[in-house]
């Protein structure tokens, strides 16, 4: 029963990515509050902690005691996290000033993660859907460099460092992935959309369809290391409503609480076991299918898949040192 309604409400869409789905699968599957886990000793790493989805995630996480380490570029922001969520739990909090988008930056923040010891799970989370195209310090679009590969980067760096304790990497991607197909990224071509074709939010879809493939093709490459991707519905954040105002006007009575769609993201970064196997793709604590549609489903090639793991690799390797 509870698989046939889950299933049900992600055919409708709105019934699935709104709050009514949320409700409803987490009275049918019991949901435990990760607040009542006891994270004690285990040391998780957060990206984009400041707002939204991911100061939801960490609230969460403090309160079970995670010890936690808050990426954000903005320092004092971060500064100003980090006291709020040291006084809600009873682990530590170290903040680390890095923008994901900037490479240089990113390497220098995943060396000083790893030596700050283990890392029990590493949540990608940062991110921003912006309508006007910007280069990064490097020359990169800023949605690919920050939502792709900024995080192919930190986690190269730090995954034989999750490796050690059999840790997690959660990559928080979107709902809008299911709009974009998987761009052939070969041939001068790259994940970026140039000046003249540029839309923000399909740059946005594209760079969170390669998230969940890289969440595969890592699961497949590094098998000691659990690798999770989700999407949080349609929640009620201040990206939203800075990005998509019209958008948030019309769905605002449905759209879910911020700690709503944070749930599945601390949920993966908090529970022993997961009860799907790495490389899954989630949304309210339930595998879900990377495709809805025949063209997605396609594009989604092995030749595309290894061109845009080349690409990455090619384009951070010399940051990583």
């Amino acid at each position: 029963m509870k698989n046939l309604v889950s299933n049900f409400l992600d055919a409708t869409v709105v019934g699935g990515f709104s709050r009514i789905g949320y409700e409803v699968r987490s009275r049918l599957g019991s949901f435990v509050d990760v607040e009542s886990m006891d994270l004690t000793g285990r040391r998780i790493v957060v990206t984009g902690p400041t707002s939204g989805l991911g100061r939801e995630t960490c609230v969460m996480l403090a309160r079970a005691g995670a010890d936690l380490v808050i990426v954000g570029r903005d320092a004092t922001r971060t500064s100003v996290s980090a006291e709020e969520f040291d006084a809600l739990g009873r682990g530590t909090v170290s903040v680390v000033v890095c923008d994901m988008g900037d490479l240089e930056a990113v390497a220098s923040a995943s060396r000083a993660i790893a030596a700050g010891g283990k890392v029990g799970a590493l949540v990608h989370n940062a991110g921003a859907l912006t309508h006007e195209r910007v280069l990064t310090a490097q020359g990169f679009e800023s949605t690919v460099a920050t939502h792709v590969l900024g995080p192919f980067l930190m986690t190269s760096m730090l995954v034989d460092t999750i490796a050690r304790v059999n840790g997690r990497v959660v990559t928080v991607s979107s709902g809008g992935m299911y709009s974009a197909d998987l761009p052939r990224v070969a041939g001068g071509r790259t994940l970026e959309m140039n000046e003249l074709q540029y839309n923000g939010t399909r740059q946005y879809a594209i760079a969170k369809r390669a998230q969940v493939v890289l969440n595969e093709m890592w699961a497949e490459k590094r098998p000691d290391v659990h690798f999770a991707a989700m999407h949080p519905g349609w929640a009620d954040t201040p990206g939203v409503k800075s990005s998509l105002p019209t958008f948030r006007t019309v769905t605002r009575p449905l759209l879910r609480t911020p700690r709503q769609g944070a749930d599945t993201i601390a949920w993966l970064a908090a529970a022993d076991t997961l009860p799907a196997p790495s490389g899954t793709f989630w949304c309210d604590r339930e595998p879900r299918s990377t495709h809805k549609t025949a063209t997605s489903r396609a594009t989604d090639t092995p030749d595309r898949r290894r061109d845009l793991w080349n690409w990455c690799e090619t384009v951070t390797r010399p940051f990583a040192g």
